[in-house]
């Protein structure tokens, strides 16, 4: 062949290979390009399809408070942090019984003193630190070393910390690389619940002793999705840890968690497109998702409780009697029919009849305008009084509409004399403010963390927890004194006599007027599969896919 031949040959293959080129340069492009992107000009197929990436944006009603989860008790900080963080143990897929986590064996001692975790190997946290019986030992100490305002959940659940006199945990130490032994100073029946609750997802000990109280703006565990961004109020992103343990998992890339905090709106940014999951569906708009074949309706079993609270140490709440008229003059089945729309029962006790324990013979306060001006009038407030009543400013799975709701029962209240000013906040500063004791009646309620009776009695209402999960600081010696019994006897049957009698006493002393438990709906798009709502309301997105 000549020169010019040669030279020809060359050219034409060098013409060749940079139409190839461009054609995989113009391919990765539009693989790399984000389901967040494609959302914004109208894509509606999860990203799977036109991306190659699978991303799924999960529409929910407020942001999260801190993506520290041991820092939080709110629904939509563990709603992220179940899927960044692990706990040692596992709830079921749709119930709270105890499964294999970060511990693969758990061994308690006879007299329920000492439980040893024989630890899962080979995982590391998202910054690249190995998980081991250390790591699991810091975590605890960080947070038995903690306080109330730092630590809520852990005081609520194991009895203050160290130095405190009703701390539960004696000691926790390592033994070897991946064997931990908990020493207790007194058996806890619900301590392994307890241990898989989603606010004891086991974080890296270099992030948060580098991070100190900043940790929560830059969370590192060991769960199948790792941080990437945090715009208030806005949205919050998670991507797949390629390092994760569980070959194969998660099957998601990425997770967009976008704050719309109206539940009408958010369904419509799932008809249009724009997110593929929806919390905190109006039940009203069941029909409408049930009758829409592009999305599927999804029921969270039912593990809640819609309150109340009435801060029982601010006159004139102070007074048993008013608590008690307070509870008589709210129409609880008026408001479950207009707002819950067949999705919830009225409440008569502060926990639902799914719990063991629960006590059925309660009455209940029945609606009774007459009775309550009498208890009024016996309490010396014949003339009524005037309250602030704070409504909450965000949809959760226990209250719909909280304004609405407000508004129903500042009605109810008004019909009895007493002129209630309803008042409201940004979430994070309502949660601060309530906790602190600063309300006169608040609303608000409680998803179960662990499916035990204690779990709502001891964590909501015993004196331990005031200015924690007790936001009402109310105070009873003899319910305290029931509580930690029923926290120490083993007996399923006694356990559950003791929570019938507390739930008695506090029925009587009415700190709360007891609302409504709801089965709370979501909705997605149809191709959306293994999406399995948790009673707690924390869901782990591990398993979810795009059909």
């Amino acid at each position: 062949m000549g020169k010019k031949k040669i030279w020809s040959f060359l050219l034409l293959m060098l013409v060749a290979l940079s139409v190839v080129l461009a054609a995989c340069s113009s391919g990765n492009s539009s693989e790399g390009t984000s389901s967040t992107d494609k959302k914004s000009e109208g894509a509606t197929d999860g990203g799977s399809a036109s991306t190659g990436n699978k991303v799924l944006i999960f529409g929910r009603g407020g942001d999260s408070v801190s993506l520290d989860p041991a820092a939080v008790t709110d629904g939509e900080s563990f709603k992220v942090t179940q899927n960044v963080f692990e706990t040692l143990l596992n709830f079921g897929e749709q119930d709270t019984t105890i499964n294999e986590g970060l511990a693969t064996k758990w061994e308690p001692s006879e007299d329920g003193l000492t439980y040893t975790f024989t630890l899962r190997e080979g995982v590391k946290f998202h910054d690249g630190t190995d998980f081991n019986a250390e790591a699991v030992v810091k975590n605890f100490e960080r947070w038995a070393n903690g306080s109330e305002d730092k630590f809520p959940y852990y005081a609520s659940m194991f009895g203050g910390f160290v130095g405190d006199e009703g701390h539960v945990i004696e000691s926790v130490t390592a033994e070897g690389d991946y064997t931990v032994i908990f020493k207790l100073k007194r058996a806890q029946a619900p301590f392994l619940k307890n241990i898989a609750m989603s606010p004891f997802g086991i974080a890296s000990p270099t992030a948060f002793e580098s991070a100190g109280d900043a940790f929560g703006d830059n969370p590192v565990g060991t769960g199948p999705f790792k941080f990437v961004e945090w715009k208030r109020n806005d949205s919050i992103t998670v991507e797949k840890f390629e390092d994760y343990w569980a070959e194969g998992l998660p099957k998601l890339d990425k997770i967009v968690f976008r704050s719309i905090p109206d539940n009408s709106a958010r369904l419509n940014a799932l008809l249009t497109g724009e997110i593929d999951l929806a919390d905190g569906v109006n039940p009203a708009d069941g029909a409408t998702v049930e009758g829409d074949s592009t999305l599927q309706l999804f029921k969270r079993p039912s593990m809640n409780v819609g309150y109340l609270g009435l801060t029982t140490t601010r006159p004139p709440f102070d007074n048993v009697k008013v608590r008690q008229a307070i509870n008589h003059a709210i129409d609880k089945q008026a408001i479950v029919d207009a707002f819950f729309e067949g999705q919830a029962e009225v409440a008569k006790n502060p926990m639902p009849s799914s719990i063991s324990g629960y006590n059925d013979d309660i009455p209940g306060y029945e609606y009774d305008p007459a009775k309550a001006k009498e208890l009024l009038a016996e309490a010396g407030f014949a003339d009524g009084f005037e309250m602030d009543l704070w409504a909450m400013p965000v949809p959760r799975p226990y209250m719909p509409d909280g304004t609405k709701v407000a508004e129903a029962i500042q009605k109810n209240l008004e019909d009895i004399g007493v002129k209630a000013n309803i008042v409201s906040f940004e979430w994070a500063t309502y949660l601060e403010k309530a906790r602190n004791g600063e309300a006169d009646a608040f609303m608000l309620g409680w998803t179960g963390d662990n499916g035990d009776a204690d779990n709502f009695l001891y964590v909501l209402l015993d004196q331990d927890n005031i200015g924690s999960n007790n936001y009402t600081y109310y105070s009873n010696d003899d319910l305290h004194k029931i509580l930690i019994e029923a926290q120490t006897e083993v007996d399923e049957d006694k356990r559950n006599e003791l929570y019938k009698q507390a739930q008695e006493i506090i029925f009587a002393d009415a700190p709360w007027v007891p609302l409504a438990h709801s089965t709370p709906l979501l909705a997605g798009k149809a191709e959306l599969v293994d999406f399995l709502p948790h009673p707690t309301g924390s869901d782990k997105l591990t398993n979810v896919d795009f059909k």
